[in-house]
């Protein structure tokens, strides 16, 4: 069957979402009051709330930790409770190629930290391994090759050490020569590499194909870790954090083709603990957090739009109260749903919030979808095999390594951020992705079906943009 045949029938079921304000409005309720927690959206377009704090009373240690879980469903409005997690302080909530989510934490009975992963099929968490070095965790990034880099206090160290986690053979592996400096995973460039910031604004570059460490040009004005984006065209934008007299309102831009940083603006207020979210436009909302040092001043609840084609900053809606320390995740609707933190302002104390609100942009762009051939958006894919434009099918079947292509939505115009595609929940190749031939406002993906894919008339094959993931749909592989 030709591609052609079909095409325009599954091209014209798109639907775009009708404009709003750009307005944040109340939803509801978290079960457990929580802040430094996680959300992650899962391939069903629900949340995964989980982990986080419950209060800090100052001077005494620890925090009250969180390690319950729930859902979050934007159909309803509504949380569930789905479950609790074995580690202490959990951090993570990194969605995997194979849909499955990690944390990763101490363990109140073992001599090193482990890993466990949320089954949104089953609802549940199980233990998958333990760090071969690490007794507790600091952070957990995913990286672009489907890894996870580790850090944390190192069991033969008096410093922090790091190691990698390979979710597919589930192995553990040490990074030779970690920094004792305890630097920071800012962010994933585009090319693989994670920009680290050390102590004293020192900066790096962490290859983790090879684990060789490279240093950058500093951060200037940030003492305490800012919040980072990484831009439509791979540049990363640090914004906000503390210094040494309080919150800061710099912005530095990080150029990835030249390797330098610069000055780039200033917000319209300083903010530490706000969220730092990349539109589907390519602007950045930045919302909530602390205007001073110090936890005896309240949280502010102003947001505001970073849009990288000015350099400039607008204001958008307010928060409905002012919170730090929340969490921020883009939503499959292409609204912004804003969970928990902390009011602030106690000289005692420092409580979690159990409310939740939905920012909505001026323009919605819902996530990617995937085209089948039923035009429903499930089953047999349309994917075809782009030397023959026939259509891959049980008598035209995939194998490995071969190149396919696909059409897709909602991928930023200009954008140089690729869109990761997940067979058999193994990552492939991506060879190109740009405007469809002929089909404006759709784009094209040519992808390498990975090694190692368990054959099968039905396999599943998913795209994921901006941390959002699409519609599933199956070919068929050899």
């Amino acid at each position: 069957m030709k591609k052609t045949s079909f095409i325009l029938a599954f091209l014209l079921s798109g639907a775009a979402l009708a404009q709003s304000a750009g307005v944040f409005t109340a939803t509801g309720n978290m079960i457990t009051p929580r802040f430094a927690h996680t959300a992650t959206l899962l391939p069903n377009g629900k949340v995964l709330i989980a982990g986080g704090k419950t209060i800090c009373v100052i001077g005494s240690f620890p925090c009250v930790g969180a390690n319950s879980a729930e859902l979050y469903d934007p159909a309803t409005g509504t949380f569930a409770a789905t479950g609790s997690m074995t580690a202490v302080d959990p951090k993570g909530g990194l969605l995997l190629p194979d849909g499955r989510i990690l944390f990763a934490g101490g363990d109140a009975t073992a001599g090193t930290a482990l890993v466990e992963l949320y089954d949104p099929s089953t609802y549940t968490f199980t233990v998958s391994g333990h760090a071969s070095i690490l007794t507790s965790i600091a952070s957990a990034t995913l990286l672009n090759d489907g890894r996870v880099l580790l850090t944390g206090a190192g069991k033969f160290s008096l410093f922090y050490s790091a190691e990698i986690y390979d979710p597919v053979p589930g192995t553990f592996s040490a990074i030779a020569n970690w920094p004792p400096a305890d630097p920071t995973p800012l962010a994933v460039l585009v090319d693989g590499r994670v920009f680290l910031e050390f102590y004293e604004d020192n900066a790096g570059l962490l290859d983790p194909a090879t684990g060789a460490l490279s240093v950058v040009c500093g951060l200037t004005g940030f003492d305490g870790p800012p919040r980072a984006s990484l831009l439509m065209d791979g540049n990363i934008l640090f914004n906000g954090g503390n210094d040494a007299s309080g919150s800061e309102s710099s912005v530095e831009l990080y150029n990835s083709a030249a390797g330098t940083l610069a000055g780039n603006g200033r917000m319209s207020t300083p903010r530490d603990g706000h969220t730092s979210t990349l539109l589907p436009d390519g602007t950045v909302l930045l919302a909530g957090g602390l205007p001073t040092g110090g936890h005896q001043v309240p949280a502010i609840a102003s947001a505001e739009l970073y849009d990288p084609a000015t350099a400039g900053f607008s204001a958008t809606g307010h928060l409905g109260i002012g919170r730090a320390s929340h969490t921020a995740v883009l939503l499959s609707s292409g609204q912004v749903l804003i969970t928990g933190g902390a009011t602030f302002g106690s000289t005692n104390s420092i409580i979690g919030m159990s409310s939740a609100e939905i920012y909505t942009p001026p323009v919605p762009t819902p996530a990617p979808m995937l085209f089948s051939l039923s035009g429903d958006g499930r089953g047999q894919g349309a994917i075809w095999h782009p030397q023959t434009g026939m259509i891959v099918s049980s008598d035209n079947p995939a194998v490995a390594e071969e190149v396919l292509s696909m059409y897709t939505t909602s991928l930023f115009d200009t954008g140089v951020i690729p869109p990761q595609i997940a067979i058999g929940g193994r990552l492939a190749e991506i060879l190109f992705f740009g405007g469809a031939p002929g089909y404006p406002g759709y784009k094209q993906v040519n992808f390498r079906v990975p090694s190692g894919v368990s054959p099968g008339p039905a396999v599943g094959v998913r795209l994921n943009y901006l941390n959002r993931p699409s519609n599933e749909v199956t070919i068929q592989v050899q």
